[in-house]
């Protein structure tokens, strides 16, 4: 394994586990040369996976260039990073179980958002922002408030009078 930090091509595991419920294996290893430390993943592929764009062109599915919009979506939130990477690698056994080899952009995104809505809403926002390329504040006014009235948040003029009337009745 390459080192990140200075590029050597030797590296020693330090430690190893399981992970992601056994669907993965974690390395500790440190470069022989500069002695950096680093952190590497093995995880089995069922299959190759290609990416057909919304411009057409192909591409080879990319596991980490998921992992990093989802991180960006998830920066700063309280999500363990354990139940992220449980949802990456749950979004890319779906991919693979499909069984087709070709998958669309598309699809991927509306995947990641179904999970992500299921996680996170500011997640999910944040995700759906850049997947849906929303240019103007009123594009995200729109969405919030489809989010909202799909979990039951919004209530229309009518129900917000009728609910202000019942506290003051209460009170």
């Amino acid at each position: 394994m390459r080192c990140p930090y200075c590029g050597a091509d030797n590296s020693q595991v330090k430690e190893s586990r399981p992970t992601e419920e056994g669907a993965a294996i974690r390395r500790r290893r440190a470069c022989t040369v500069c002695g950096g430390r680093f952190t590497t993943f093995e995880r089995v592929q069922l299959r190759e996976l290609t990416v057909v764009k919304r411009s057409g062109k192909r591409e080879p599915f990319d596991r980490d260039k998921l992992a990093r919009s989802i991180q960006i979506a998830t920066r700063k939130r309280c999500i363990d990073e354990e139940v992220i990477e449980r949802m990456i690698s749950g979004l890319v056994r779906q991919l693979e179980a499909t069984g087709e080899s070709e998958v669309t952009a598309a699809e991927i995104g509306d995947r990641v958002m179904d999970a992500l809505k299921g996680i996170d809403d500011v997640a999910y926002v944040r995700f759906a922002s850049v997947y849906r390329n929303f240019s103007e504040a009123r594009d995200f006014e729109a969405f919030v408030t489809e989010l909202a009235h799909s979990v039951g948040q919004v209530r229309g003029p009518a129900e917000a009078a009728a609910a202000d009337d019942a506290e003051d009745a209460a009170e």
